[in-house]
């Protein structure tokens, strides 16, 4: 019998929650034409593409319908920029970059005159230095380039302005630290900004152009590479970008990369990503094809990576079974510093984040990543203590709730569902912006409808999770089963929180009611006067190939009710003879190996075997990797069940911390790696890793934190 068929509403109604959305379909739809990424157009790269003169020598603009967008696109404020996000520098580097287009081709005089009333009236926001966390990149070299340009239209600009004189030094200061001849023998980071430097040498610095043509993959750099050369490969990569974005373009393309990482990110965190596995492995077999050893950048053809983009990768890949070195990490090491760049005068939040992250999904002797780790979290506390979180990168709802999240509860201690309650909260949908040299939006990654159908997603896990809990509730109620209300709540909670998928309800219940059986036996045995002969009527009760009946005589109530509790659980749970046999023997060996202090690690064995076995899945118990996994998992939660919890993260002491470390890391390592080999499946190997997570959960958060935790995902609706 199943646990479905006990109540004949639960199925109905797990069966309509199965039932895939329009919303899912319409995701899948975009999954399965994801390309070189869906991402805003830029007034500023815009506005230098049309200022390329025509190849021919003919007068008139090389992209006509560049200029078209410009004349459609200007706000009613006169500005050009994000409409929704207003930020001072944005508004006025893609203004005055149009304003310059406009009046270099003598037309629009009416616009170009209201945008450079915009630049006049607004200068003075400029010397707010509570924006430099959300700076433009590059823009004290480029904004001063275009200040030049609109002096020698004869355009009346205030360049007097003390807001102009500070970003005129910084300007000095930052081209003072990279000589020349970097800029020229290697790909970095300055060459994003090309477009405000002068006297460059272009035939060094076509060398360093990407194999699709482009500077940087950026389109301000690579117009004005065409000006200054007029080279064939420029004007292909801006022939297709314009012709792809109908006249406007991008401030960088492709972003191929990046969409395919963050957009998985998203919907893991999001927890609908089980409807799109095969849209999913599209995206990381595309991200592996492109891994290198010195790591990823957010596009295929661009040769200088990051950090973001590389920790994102590694943790993506590594968490999917792809084998991925930590080694790549000491790119970005200098000094005993990581960094994004090479050469940044100040470090990103979020980059920090993508490798604190990363560097927890780590497996035995990678102390690459011990130190990685422990580098960004210090970064990542010392930050938040300082209340200074703002990105220099990203704009997003809520990064401070995010990185608090990773700070407070690592992965190694961190549920789905619990993950996936806090980021319905965090996740800003559209709302989200990122900074480059201007700002702009991914759409597919910050989309409205990924958050709409997470949302829908949850609130159907919600109603699920009511009903199985009251059924549960019900059944100890009936079963007089000595264990408290909020024990039986726990013990769900945490098979919820791991195993949440509706078509697994049978595992999930499975989980509970052992746990909950486990409890209520233990306890009786704590009582019992006479403990060894207590545990060893069980054990005869359960040493029979069927357990239908109810031995008679048992010594008291409470063990008769306990007794048969158990068998209407394994008969519930059994599909057969043999597996009715199996769980009677894993509740023999749990009880044999039982003692007051020390029980914790046979019951997570106890949970995994039973998930197993009621699953269909019947594993081999001589297979190799699964006496390792059992090991494993009893020793971690055996050490993490001698000591009680205390506060969060400091109920394991100092002595038995680094063995259950390195145990997790080699439990990681069995899980993740695999390589197909042997008979234990991918998606048994992680029930044991939802166990074990749930045992560290369980010790390293705080009474208070769970109660939160539990009314936040079963009981709060998601808005």
């Amino acid at each position: 019998m199943n646990v479905n068929n006990i109540n004949i509403e639960h199925n109905i109604y797990q069966n309509d929650e199965n039932k895939e959305t329009p919303q899912v379909n319409e995701i899948r739809a975009m999954l399965r034409s994801i390309g070189d990424g869906e991402i805003n157009i830029s007034a500023y790269d815009t506005a230098w593409v049309a200022l390329v003169k025509k190849m021919d020598g003919d007068h008139g603009p090389q992209f006509p319908s560049s200029i078209n967008w410009i004349i459609q696109n200007q706000l009613s404020d006169g500005s050009w920029g994000d409409e929704a996000f207003f930020l001072v520098h944005d508004r006025m580097i893609n203004t005055l970059a149009c304003v310059i287009a406009l009046k270099s081709w003598n037309i629009h005089k009416d616009k170009w005159e209201k945008g450079l009333s915009f630049i006049r009236e607004n200068l003075w926001r400029l010397e707010d230095n509570e924006l430099d966390d959300w700076m433009l990149g590059g823009f004290e070299i480029t904004f001063p380039q275009l200040l030049d340009m609109a002096i020698d239209l004869g355009l009346n600009v205030p360049c007097d302005d003390p807001a102009l004189q500070a970003i005129f030094a910084k300007r000095d200061l930052k081209l003072a630290r990279f000589p020349k001849d970097l800029l020229h023998d290697e790909p970095t980071t300055l060459l994003f900004s090309i477009e405000g430097m002068k006297g460059l040498d272009w035939k060094r610095l076509l060398k360093l152009q990407c194999p699709d043509g482009s500077i940087m993959s950026c389109l301000a750099p690579t117009a004005y590479a065409l000006m200054k050369t007029g080279d064939k490969k420029c004007l292909e990569f801006l022939d297709g970008v314009i012709n792809k974005f109908k006249g406007g373009v991008p401030c960088i393309y492709p972003v191929d990369l990046y969409e395919h990482l963050w957009v998985v990110d998203r919907l893991m965190r999001l927890g609908i990503s089980r409807y799109f596995t095969s849209e999913i492995t599209e995206c990381l077999e595309y991200v592996f094809r492109h891994w290198s050893d010195k790591g990823l950048c957010f596009t295929r053809d661009n040769s200088v990576s990051d950090i973001d983009d590389t920790a994102m990768g590694f943790r993506l890949l590594r968490l999917h079974g792809y084998h991925v070195s930590p080694c790549v990490f000491k790119h970005f090491e200098k000094d005993g510093e990581f960094y994004c760049f090479a050469g940044e005068a100040n470090q990103s939040v979020t980059a920090m984040y993508s490798l604190y992250r990363a560097s927890q999904v780590a497996f035995p002797d990678e102390d690459d990543l011990q130190w990685s780790e422990t580098y960004s979290r210090e970064f990542l506390v010392d930050r938040r203590a300082a209340n200074n979180l703002k990105d220099k990168w990203l704009i997003p709802k809520d990064l401070p709730g995010e990185i608090g999240y990773a700070l407070d509860l690592p992965w190694r201690a961190s549920l789905p569902r619990i993950e996936t309650r806090m980021y319905l909260e965090q996740y800003g949908g559209s709302g989200d912006v990122w900074i480059a040299k201007v700002l702009y939006r991914m759409f597919l990654i910050s989309n409205d409808l990924l958050l709409e159908a997470a949302k829908a997603d949850f609130g159907s896990f919600q109603r699920l999770c009511r009903l199985e809990l009251h059924g549960l509730q019900e059944w100890c109620n009936r079963k007089n089963l000595a264990v408290s209300s909020k024990s039986v709540l726990q013990a769900y909670f945490l098979a919820a929180a791991s195993i949440f998928e509706p078509n697994r309800a049978t595992e999930r219940l499975g989980w509970a009611r052992t746990a909950v059986l486990a409890d209520a036996v233990s306890s009786h045995l704590r009582r019992s006067t006479s403990v060894d002969s207590t545990r060893e009527s069980f054990i005869a009760e359960l040493s029979g190939h069927r357990c239908n009946n109810t031995q008679r005589g048992a010594k008291d109530a409470t063990e008769s009710s306990l007794l048969h509790a158990l068998h209407e659980h394994i008969s519930l749970l059994a599909f057969d003879d043999a597996s009715a046999s199996n769980l009677c023997q894993t509740w023999r060996q749990w009880l044999m190996a039982w003692t007051s202090q020390d029980c914790e690690g046979n019951a997570a064995l106890l949970i995994v075997r039973t998930v197993e076995m009621c699953s269909g899945r019947h594993p081999c118990l001589e297979e190799p990797d699964l006496s390792r996994l059992e090991h494993l998992t009893s020793s971690i939660c055996r050490k993490l069940g001698k000591y009680s919890p205390q506060q969060d993260g400091e109920s394991i002491l100092e002595d038995s911390s680094h063995q259950v470390d390195l145990e997790m890391k080699d439990l990681a390592q069995c899980v993740l790696q695999s390589d197909g080999g042997g008979t234990v499946s991918q998606v048994a190997r992680q029930t044991f890793l939802h166990v074990v997570k749930s045992f560290y959960y369980v010790d390293h958060c705080s009474p208070e934190t769970i109660d939160s935790h539990i009314s936040m995902v079963l009981f709060q609706d998601v808005i």
